[in-house]
């Protein structure tokens, strides 16, 4: 049995061994460096897992280097739009972004995000904006997303702008799980619940046959 991990490259240590005590092998994506327009898209870092475990690379334990960068393609624009323009789908996103921490460190950078002890968030204003009902009704597609990027603004500052950014790079991690799962013949695998609903209801939309896991986070 083989797994695929998701929505990230890289995951806990105490997952990995939860994961490599229920799997033959997990499958690490690389990181996703997506290119919105020429002008707009995000930088990929080299790490990897087997970067960290090099015994399980060799091993066979981890496997690694699942290309998901890039420009994206007719289908995966229409997978991404099939999901933006899903009620259900938003509304999973929309609680998720607005009280989930994990799900929100998978978006946004981690020093921008301080975790309190009780689990709250200390969030930065843009989050704290995105708070009210209105956004999860807004309309966004890929190429709306696209049309907000070339604003002379500053991405900080347009508020539109990231929330419809953080839809398109949620929705083509979970497209992404799907299509590389389907070419494994593998599970995906996460220890993110939100990320987990998400893909469930892609799958359930689109009437996808997919074995999904989540592993429960307890303690870290």
């Amino acid at each position: 049995m083989n797994a695929l991990f998701y929505p990230v490259h890289l995951c806990h240590a105490r997952t990995l061994e939860r994961l490599l005590s229920e799997y033959d092998s997990v499958h690490f994506r690389d990181f996703m460096a997506l290119q919105l327009t020429p002008f707009m898209g995000t930088t990929a870092f080299p790490d990897r897992m087997g970067d960290y475990y090099p015994e399980l690379l060799d091993a066979g334990r981890i496997i690694q280097g699942h290309n998901v960068s890039g420009a994206l393609q007719p289908d995966m624009i229409a997978a991404v739009d099939r999901d933006l323009a899903d009620p259900a789908w938003r509304a999973i996103f929309h609680d998720a972004l607005s009280d989930d921490y994990q799900f929100q460190r998978t978006l946004f950078d981690e020093a921008d995000i301080r975790k309190r002890e009780n689990g709250d968030s200390l969030e930065i204003p843009v989050l704290s904006g995105f708070r009210t009902p209105d956004w999860q009704t807004t309309p966004f597609s890929v190429e709306s997303v696209k049309a907000l990027s070339l604003r002379s603004r500053p991405r900080h500052h347009n508020p539109g702008f990231e929330y419809g950014w953080a839809l398109v790079k949620t929705s083509v991690a979970l497209a992404y799980t799907i299509q590389l799962c389907r070419q494994l013949q593998g599970t995906a695998v996460t220890d993110s619940a939100s990320h987990h609903r998400l893909l469930a209801q892609s799958c359930y939309r689109e009437r996808i046959e997919l074995s999904n896991s989540c592993v429960k986070r307890e303690g870290y």
